[in-house]
């Protein structure tokens, strides 16, 4: 046990987390003292509530900066070094923190001082960011069921539990399901068509598992279900019966013995109607959607619809490519019963004869180590920052993890990040994300500044290096890096000072991903792809050549992977708008519904794909799937404004990407998504740019 002056996690918010020091041991007491030192904060302001800014709006920050940067080191150490100690004393403070949050929530005083700030005198002289601020906190009260009295108000506690409880716990046992599968391989003939670079990779996890002689030449080599691993071996490996082995282990992750997850997707589903409808709503969905740019099911739906329309035929027509393709090349029969498990192999054997270059060929021109700079001096040509490394003055929670520093061009020191590049199955959940370490804020600000600096984690679960050798990455992996990077740059680039309302604060939900997809544009720009280059052998830069090749094949399946998305949306709101818990119907035969109108193969019987659907029932995307395609099309808009602009004119992109940062990447959630977009852009987003990069038919917004 550790003396509450000794717990690094009690350290002010105003010091970099010590990850050199933190333990799992220091979780429960350290945690018990923050819930302690706010409830006093709370009691206090109860007490005494004065109904204006300083007095209530800035105590409200104050109490959750402190919990959530104490309690957000702990949550983070959970996605990145999950361990059995560190999972028992999360669980045990857990339920303390989200009674703590809910009945801040739920603070009748709080709420009417802030009606009444927001109605009074006082509301009349807020800025337009702080009656924002105002508003949303009206609005989250609201929705925390501050309303709610006697048995209705304990039972919305009760179930705001249970839901905090079944999502660590579906996390939990996705990651150990994971983590439980391994395809050992010791033939040639069953690594065939495999690239060197994956069977680096299998060999190097083959002898992470205790098979100490594999090389990559002679085996073994260990397959497993963490992103890099599953996808490398779906679209290279020529073994159709392994390929099939390894995708129905896929899909029933986390859905056998005690690691399944269907009682706790029956459970959560059941616990958030029963929530929306202490609160008004008739569904879920209903309840996700007040707090949203869309603002209703309707909206959303009718997105989704459209895209629907514009994407199912090339769909149709993308599939009957690869099943020709397929007859060509010998496999008559298999493309005769085409199966889930042929889709990614036929697909990459397809787009390698098409555009004539293969994944392996493309990933020894990107090491990691020169993607980072080509992506830092893009950032630097459009938002004129300067992103340089600080290894070494931060602690990390892992050897590979990297510390970065962003200045402005004159060298005003403006944010700093983390880099967590690479997968590690044994203890990092799958996926890449970007969280707030803290966010800016003038109320934090340290001596000589006006506000404190904001710090972001960025993770990725890219290829790890083999044997010493940098990090080699797959096109994708590119994207996500660019994906991440751009939440990033939204939450350090922020000039909002109100921490309510910096970086991504206070931004609607399916908004968020405006600047993450933006980025992601830029893969497809031949000086900054060309920039991000250098072959790991001969150190030449990506010929022109090849990059024409990449920007063909842009398009290339399009129609099946919008359909794979608006699969992914549909059945989210399906589920959470129309589904009735405990009905007639499961939410297996919901999906298989859905599939019917949206997938082009029906889903194989033992697909479970539901339990391992982390961003609807461990992330924050339950109702809420549809963000993707919905910030898709304000991103491409927004991009479309430098295409305009003319992408080769550097100073009409550097004026843009002024305007780009002035707007969308400084003003944070002090104003709607909508006005923030039409002062970037001059007026409200269009679906023409998305349906002309993704090649799909035009259609109206």
């Amino acid at each position: 046990m550790t003396t509450n002056d000794s717990n690094p996690l009690l350290r002010p918010a105003t010091t970099l987390p010590a990850f050199d020091e933190i333990r799992p041991e220091h979780v429960v007491p350290g945690i018990r003292v923050l819930v302690k030192e706010v409830e006093g904060i709370l009691e206090a302001l109860e007490r005494d509530v004065n109904p204006s800014w300083d007095t209530l709006v800035e105590p409200i920050e104050r109490m959750q900066d402190r919990l959530g940067f104490g309690f957000g080191i702990v949550d983070h150490l959970m996605g990145v070094s999950n361990s059995p100690p560190l999972r028992e004393a999360y669980d045990e403070v857990e339920p303390e923190v989200v009674k703590l949050l809910t009945r801040i929530g739920q603070s009748q005083p709080i709420y009417r001082g802030l009606v009444a700030l927001r109605d009074g005198a006082a509301g009349k002289n807020l800025d337009p960011a702080q009656r924002r601020v105002v508003d949303k906190l009206i609005q989250e009260a609201e929705l925390s069921g501050v309303a709610l009295e006697g048995a209705a108000r304990e039972r919305f506690q009760q179930i705001r539990l249970e839901i905090a409880e079944l999502a660590t716990r579906f996390g939990n046992q996705l990651l150990d399901a994971t983590k439980a599968f391994a395809l050992d391989l010791s033939t040639s003939e069953e690594i065939e068509g495999l690239p060197t670079s994956f069977l680096e990779m299998a060999a190097q996890a083959a002898r992470a598992a205790g098979m100490e002689t594999a090389t990559p030449a002679a085996g073994p080599w260990r397959v497993t279900l963490d992103g890099p691993s599953y996808l490398g071996f779906m679209k290279h490996a020529k073994r159709r019966d392994l390929r099939e082995t390894l995708y129905r282990a896929h899909l029933r992750r986390a859905s056998e013995g005690n690691l399944d997850n269907r009682p706790v997707i029956d459970a959560m589903l059941r616990l958030r109607l029963e929530e929306a409808k202490l609160l008004g709503f008739e569904t879920y969905a209903d309840l996700s959607l007040s707090r949203k740019m869309a603002g209703a099911v309707s909206s959303a739906e009718k997105l989704l619809e459209e895209l629907l329309s514009a994407s199912h035929g090339a769909a149709v027509r993308d599939l009957e490519e690869v099943r020709v393709f397929m007859g060509e090349r010998g496999a008559a029969a298999e493309a005769a019963e085409i199966r889930h498990w042929d889709v990614p192999y036929w697909s990459e054997r397809l787009r390698e004869a098409r555009y004539d270059y293969s994944e392996e060929q493309i990933r020894k021109f990107f090491p990691l180590p020169r993607a980072l700079d080509g992506l830092f001096a893009l950032a630097k040509r459009l938002f004129a920052v300067e992103v340089t490394p600080a290894d070494g003055e931060a602690p990390v929670w892992h050897p590979d993890v990297r510390f970065f520093k962003v200045r402005s061009l004159e060298g005003e020191e403006l944010a700093a990040f983390y880099l967590d590049p690479y997968s590690r199955p044994a203890e990092k959940k799958g996926g890449a994300w970007m969280n707030e370490v803290v966010g800016r804020s003038r109320l934090f600000a340290p001596p000589g500044r006006n506000a404190r600096l904001p710090v972001a984690y960025l993770i990725c679960n890219g290829s790890p290096p083999i044997d010493g050798n940098p990090s080699l990455m797959t096109f994708r992996e590119i994207e996500t890096l660019f994906h991440e990077f751009g939440h990033t740059l939204q939450h350090m680039l922020t000039r909002v000072d109100i921490g309510l309302a910096s970086g991504i604060r206070n931004v609607e939900w399916d908004a968020v991903e405006l600047p993450s997809q933006f980025m992601e544009n830029w893969c497809y720009h031949r000086d900054t792809l060309v920039g991000l280059s250098e072959h790991v052998e001969t150190k030449r830069l990506l010929p022109n050549e090849l990059f024409e090749k990449i920007r063909a094949s842009r398009t290339f399946q399009a129609g099946l992977q919008t359909l794979r998305q608006l699969n992914f949306g549909f059945l989210d709101l399906e589920l959470h708008h129309r589904f009735t818990p405990g009905g007639a119907e499961s939410p297996f035969d919901v999906q298989r519904r859905v599939a019917a109108r949206t997938t082009l193969l029906p889903p194989i019987p033992e697909d479970r794909f539901l339990c391992s659907f982390s961003h609807i029932f461990q992330g924050g995307y339950a109702a809420g799937y549809y963000s993707y395609k919905w910030a898709e099309v304000l991103s491409a808009d927004a991009f479309a404004a430098f295409e305009e602009a003319g992408l080769e004119r550097s100073e009409a992109v550097a004026e843009t990407g002024r305007r780009f940062r002035e707007t969308v990447l400084a003003l944070g959630g002090s104003e709607s998504p909508m006005e923030v977009f039409k002062k970037f852009r001059g007026r409200e987003p269009t679906t023409a740019a998305l349906l002309r990069h993704s090649g799909l038919a035009a259609l109206a917004y």
